[in-house]
């Protein structure tokens, strides 16, 4: 769910006591006292309708919890590239039901190949040799947003849902107000609203921060087919790195990545973007040009990459009382290590087995659940946002005699490909 901050009003009221809270799963459950007459009351409330927020519900709804997601846009939000997904997410998707549906649209990737910005092959893997477990396949966002969503119960989204304040009430509720002035009384609140969350930062977490590098991605298309192996294509500069992967039969997704001293400003016309990406690689493998000129204007994006590490004893916590933090809206990383989308798949599926099981019984309270939680994800999460980002920073040295060693030492000679897969290493059952 995108996010604006600027106009966001927080407010937190006094809270009693911390105490073990138990709330029934039906329906009809008895709930708090509303402070007005019309305010609408609800009991799991999923602040955001990406890729966190329709897993985190659909997984909820496997495991009988109904859920409220709540979007600000006026429709599911299909727009965006691509993303590339490796076994740890296949696992959550398989066990939320949705992966054999999307396997049939996606080529597996077999490998990967790294050349130098002359074209020069440095490397190659296959990922099978490395880790016979493994797959790896790129999935169209909107697809995997249209899949999900699918999936869910009627009316389960709504739509052009802008949050513009939080309010915590002293009986552990939250008061959530929207921009055409309706507002709703949760429960439950899931805060899966994307990088620049306004829940993250009512709850205390600092801004992500802007790490050096920005990031244009597009989504090239062939009507009659493209002919690339399936593989990872990746090409190392100065300073400047690109690759492409085909997506589909008729799709191959490609990106950029440059030094920048600071994000820039916004541009939003496509044209411009694209000759500001092709003019960074213009005297690269022509193949990568081709496949550029192959892309829609209006695929293509420019982003520039943030990340927030959660240092122990420095970082809130992933809750606080009965609202929680999911994805991107609690550890934002770089797509280095393309775990961004993988790590909130595991997000979503782990949370929903503890929620439904402190509303299914007497056991665990929801606070008890999200502290749990909290407790078995960060020393996963915390790592691999540190490691993307180191590993963006080495692949973005822009010094001429690094870059040499690098290129002809340290990746053709010492980088093995399978310690650097070990974090794909995630199972999920099925729910």
């Amino acid at each position: 769910m995108a996010t604006t901050t600027s106009s966001f009003m927080f407010h937190k009221l006094p809270t009693s006591s911390p105490c073990r809270t138990r709330i029934g799963s039906s329906r009809s459950s008895k709930f708090i006292k509303a402070q007005s007459s019309d305010v609408r009351k609800e009991h799991v409330v999923i602040v955001g309708g990406g890729i966190a927020g329709l897993a985190t519900a659909l997984s909820l709804h496997r495991l009988g919890v109904r859920s409220l997601v709540l979007e600000q846009s006026e429709s599911l939000r299909t727009g965006g590239t691509s993303l590339t997904l490796f076994k740890n997410g296949w696992s959550v998707l398989d066990s939320i039901g949705v992966a054999d549906n999307l396997r049939t649209q996606y080529l597996e990737i077999q490998g990967m190949v790294v050349k130098s910005e002359e074209g020069r092959e440095l490397r190659s893997f296959n990922f099978k040799q490395e880790d016979e477990s493994q797959e790896v396949r790129a999935v169209e966002r909107r697809v995997l947003l249209e899949t999900l969503a699918s999936q869910l119960p009627p009316n389960t989204i709504q739509y052009s849902s802008r949050l513009v304040k939080i309010e915590a009430s002293s009986n552990g509720d939250t008061l959530l107000e929207f921009i055409d002035g309706s507002k709703l009384l949760a429960q439950i609140v899931i805060g899966c609203d994307g990088i620049r969350s306004p829940i993250a930062k009512w709850m205390g977490f600092s801004e992500p921060k802007f790490v050096g590098h920005c990031a244009f991605r597009g989504l090239a298309s062939y009507s009659d087919g493209q002919s690339f192996e399936p593989r990872v294509n990746y090409i190392y500069g100065k300073g400047l790195r690109a690759g492409y992967v085909p997506v589909s039969p008729t799709k191959v997704y490609w990106f950029i990545c440059f030094n920048s001293s600071s994000p820039g400003p916004k541009i939003t016309d496509p044209m411009v973007l694209k000759k500001q990406a092709k003019e960074l690689v213009e005297n690269w493998p022509q193949e990568l040009l081709n496949i550029m000129d192959s892309t829609p204007d209006d695929t293509i994006i420019r982003t520039p990459l943030v990340d927030r590490w959660l240092w122990p004893a420095i970082s809130p916590p992933v809750s606080a009382g009965r609202v929680v933090l999911v994805g991107d809206a609690w550890h934002p990383m770089t797509p280095n290590l393309g775990q961004g989308a993988c790590c909130a798949l595991e997000d979503a599926v782990v949370l929903a087995k503890k929620l439904a099981q402190a509303i299914n019984s007497d056991d665990t309270s929801v606070e008890e659940a999200f502290k749990s939680y909290g407790s078995e994800r960060w020393p996963r999460v915390f790592p691999l946002t540190i490691r993307a980002n180191l590993v963006g920073s080495a692949l973005q040295w822009d010094n001429p005699v690094v870059c040499s060693v690098r290129n002809n030492i340290v990746i053709p000679k010492l980088v093995r490909l399978g310690p650097l897969l070990e974090h794909t290493n995630f199972t999920s059952e099925s729910l």
